[in-house]
Parts: C-alpha cells; sequence; structure tokens
C-alpha cells in the first residue's frame, strides 16, 4: 500500500531539515569587524588590542630610575673625591735629583701627606720646585689613587767661576750653567770644567749674554780642543776666546759660522802656532 506524500515533499523521500539557528560564536558585540572601542574597522577586521597604561609608561620608569641612580652615583663619587678620607696623598716621590735632596723638594713643592689628592695643585707645585737654584725645570703629576711624583730636571754646571774678589781662585768656585745661574759652589774646579774669566761676581751673571754665548761656543768647537780648554772669556757676546791647556789662544769671536770656523781651525792647527784667529772665516790668523 503506497503512502501518501506529505506535504511539500516527494513520494519516498526523507522529511526535510529544518535549519535551527546558530548559537553566537562569542559575547554579544565580539563577532568579526568589532572594535574594542565598539566600532568596527572600515575593512572588517579586528584591531589588535591597545597596550595597558603601565605597559606604555615603562620606559619612562626605567629612564627615571636609571637618571636617580645616575645622580646617586655622580654624589658618591663626588663624596669620595671631595669629603672622604679614601683617596688623600699617603706619598710623594721625587726623581731626577742629584745636586739637590728629595726632602727638599718635598718642602718647596709644599705637598703634605693627607691632602686631598683632587686638590693637590700640580701646576703650582712645579713652579714652586722650579724656584730651587739647581732645578732648570719641573713636573709634577698624581699617580692614583694616593702618591704624587715630582720629577725635576737639575741644571747642569757648564763654567766655575771665582768666588774671591777679581777673579782670586784662591777661595772656591761657583759652578754656573749656561744661563749664568749658580748651581753649586765647590773648593777645587771639577776636571773638564773650564774656569770663566771676569772680574763679575757669580751672583752678578744671572742672565748674562757673554755667559750663553762662552757655552755655546765651547759646544762648537772641534772635540780635542774642548778637551783642552781650561779657561774662557768673553768681553760680549761678539769676543770669545778660549786658553788651551798647552799656551794655545783660540779667538773665536761670536757664535755665527760654527762649522766653517771648526774646520779653518782643525786645518791651522797643523802649523802648531800658539794663536788662532778664526773670527772672520776666511781670513783667519796665525802667530
Amino acid at each position: 500500500m503506497t503512502r501518501p506524500p506529505r506535504p511539500g515533499g516527494e513520494p519516498g523521500s526523507a522529511p526535510a531539515s529544518v535549519a535551527e539557528p546558530s548559537e553566537p560564536s562569542g559575547p554579544p558585540g565580539r563577532g568579526p569587524g568589532h572594535r574594542p572601542d565598539g566600532g568596527p574597522r572600515p575593512d572588517g577586521g579586528q584591531r589588535p588590542p591597545r597596550p595597558s597604561l603601565a605597559r606604555a609608561r615603562s620606559p619612562w620608569r626605567t629612564a627615571f630610575f636609571a637618571g636617580i641612580a645616575v645622580i646617586v652615583l655622580a654624589i658618591g663619587f663626588g663624596w669620595v673625591l671631595f669629603g672622604s678620607s679614601l683617596i688623600v696623598v699617603k706619598s710623594v716621590v721625587v726623581t731626577g735629583n742629584h745636586l739637590v735632596s728629595a726632602n727638599q723638594v718635598r718642602s718647596a713643592a709644599g705637598i703634605s701627606t693627607g691632602a686631598k689628592m683632587i686638590r693637590v695643585d700640580t701646576g703650582a707645585a712645579a713652579h714652586r720646585v722650579e724656584g730651587i737654584n739647581q732645578v732648570q725645570s719641573a713636573t709634577v703629576s698624581k699617580s692614583w689613587p694616593d702618591r704624587i711624583v715630582i720629577t725635576v730636571h737639575e741644571r747642569t754646571p757648564a763654567l766655575a767661576v771665582a768666588e774671591g774678589a777679581q777673579g782670586d781662585q784662591s777661595a772656591g768656585y761657583d759652578l754656573v750653567d749656561q744661563g749664568g745661574v749658580v748651581v753649586e759652589s765647590v773648593k777645587t774646579r771639577p776636571p773638564g770644567l773650564p774656569f770663566y774669566q771676569t772680574s763679575a761676581a757669580a751672583s752678578s751673571l744671572r742672565g748674562d749674554p757673554s755667559v750663553a754665548a762662552a757655552v755655546t761656543v765651547l759646544h762648537e768647537v772641534p772635540v780635542a780642543v774642548k778637551r783642552a780648554v781650561i779657561a774662557v772669556s768673553a768681553t760680549d757676546p761678539g769676543n770669545v776666546q778660549l786658553s788651551l791647556s798647552n799656551g794655545v789662544t783660540v779667538v773665536w769671536g761670536d757664535t755665527s759660522r760654527a762649522q766653517q770656523k771648526a774646520t779653518e781651525l782643525t786645518a791651522l792647527m797643523r802649523t802648531h802656532a800658539s794663536y788662532y784667529d778664526v773670527s772672520a772665516p776666511g781670513t783667519a790668523v796665525t802667530k
């Protein structure tokens, strides 16, 4: 027996299913195209969530605390340098001294142990050390954390000046450098140091250009002649004369054309004369 067809269907077909409404996939208002602020993006997509306020401010917080740390470190460092007794002078070392004692140099420098390293004025200390007659120049440096180093360059004696009146050598000698500065006083003239013939007191020769010219000439003459020099005189910077150990006199003149003078003198000394005047090269005179 054939069943009568159901209304709306074909005979013998399965009953038609009825579509039921789908459940929402999320909370209301959270579907595609929804924005956290309530509106959809123009392209219908979903915007990424906004960072939290605390996370947005974290770089500023880091910079703030880093700045505080730097300030604290700077204050601590400044206190260590200026306010504490941790970095102070514990020793003052002197080098390069031979004519003056280390204690004399330290005394002149005026740097005491216990002084704060940061407050030591090295330039002023060096200037005070240079006030010592025997010292030509000085440098003062800091060797952190607690040592001061003073390096002195002493003057080199170049001529011996008689201490007695009118060049009397029996009273001893004042040794002067090229600048006419008295370096030290001795009873006996050191070997190899020429006697400077002058009636002036050694104390008045500081800065004398005649003394400077005499010392310069001693460096210009041939080595063999320099070794034989026992006395030098210079009435002015342009009239330097040398007395040799064998009784020979050399008139050198000023300090100009030194090489030409030295060449002519070397050639003329083969004549074994007792007097050589090379003050005017090209017209040398011998006697």
